[in-house]
């Protein structure tokens, strides 16, 4: 996971980045999400490395201004791809209280973003509101939240 969703984007935007740069022109789009306003029990590294997307993402789009290239980070929630299976959180809360997007819409909703240029999309008011209120809140309140949402991991047999 580390690989994937940290280093992964970090070497495509460098490689990739570094040709738009030269070209004068270009746009890198990362998939983070609202995982990255917080610390996630049961999901610790899911939500350490979208928290690095964002940042890093952020940074990136600062240092690549006025260079013709943009960096967009999405920051979608729920989304309706599988995710849910295949982190065993078929009993979380999370795709109860918040009703998932479907891939399309979140796709689209990212695509419209980078070709404006924006640094970060926040997919939906949940989404953006979680950023403040992750932000209007201690790191252990937000974390706390966070548990009681995802809920403890599937047993498997």
């Amino acid at each position: 996971m580390v690989q994937l969703n940290a280093v992964a984007a970090m070497q495509l935007s460098y490689l990739y980045g570094s040709d738009m740069r030269k070209a004068g022109r270009g746009r890198i789009l990362n998939v983070s999400s609202c995982a990255a306003f917080s610390a996630g029990p049961y999901m610790s590294i899911y939500y350490a490395t979208k928290g690095f997307v964002l940042s890093f993402s952020l940074a990136l789009s600062k240092e690549l201004e006025g260079s013709g290239v943009t960096v967009t980070a999405i920051c979608p929630g729920p989304t309706s791809t599988g995710f849910e299976s295949a982190a065993q959180m078929r009993g979380s809360k999370m795709f109860k209280i918040i009703k998932p997007q479907s891939a399309a819409h979140v796709a689209e909703c990212a695509y419209r973003a980078m070709v404006k240029g924006k640094p970060v999309v926040y997919h939906s008011p949940t989404t953006k509101l979680f950023n403040i209120g992750s932000r209007l809140t201690t790191r252990r309140f937000a974390a706390g939240l966070a548990e009681n949402i995802n809920s403890k991991p599937e047993r498997r047999n």
